[in-house]
């Protein structure tokens, strides 16, 4: 009997979870999962909609657009942003990377200078806006924002979607990203 109730337990909190991933998903979904990083200086999201992306361009008056899907010839939903980017006179700039791959040092360290670089307000974004957008967003609020540790970490959690768990998530890269970056970087880790 005991067994069976713990069953019941287990099966519970794992109901619980995945509504609470199947409620954040919708919101995502319905909202683009945007979110302000640092309000005046850097948005993230996901791949948003032609009406979702000129809509958030012209209400923070973002000036750059850091695809992290990359560009792949012919894709409708990349010919889609560059078009409207262009169009609001926004400078898109793709730099691939992979959410199931940890992002090495030299990369890190080239998608840094490309945010510090880059006209701002700059909007961030990969498909979902939880992993790679997340990992950006981290060394962004700590490495060019010079905000601490915690609030950077803040960037990439459930909050966005992000499921930094390993062996079950192919997205854990992006925690092992930072993980070995912060050593990189010369900060504590966690």
């Amino acid at each position: 009997m005991k067994t069976s109730r713990r069953w019941r337990a287990v099966a519970a909190l794992f109901c619980g979870f995945a509504a609470l991933v199947a409620v954040h998903q919708i919101n995502a979904w319905w909202t683009g999962n945007f979110g302000t990083v640092i309000a005046g200086a850097l948005y993230r999201s996901a791949q948003l909609s032609p009406s979702q992306l000129r809509a958030r361009v012209t209400e923070h008056d973002i000036r750059t657009i850091i695809n992290l899907r990359g560009a792949p010839p012919g894709e409708s939903w990349h010919d889609a942003e560059r078009a409207t980017a262009d169009s609001l006179g926004v400078k898109l700039i793709d730099f691939p990377m992979s959410a199931r791959q940890v992002l090495t040092p030299e990369r890190a360290k080239a998608l840094l200078a490309l945010m510090r670089t880059a006209e701002r307000p700059i909007l961030i974004h990969c498909r979902g806006g939880a992993d790679r957008t997340g990992l950006a967003s981290v060394m962004f609020v700590s490495q060019i924002a010079g905000l601490n540790e915690e609030i950077a970490e803040e960037q990439l959690t459930l909050r966005y979607g992000h499921i930094g768990i390993p062996y079950l998530s192919a997205s854990y890269a992006m925690d092992e990203s930072w993980e070995a970056l912060e050593t990189v970087f010369g900060i504590g880790g966690s």
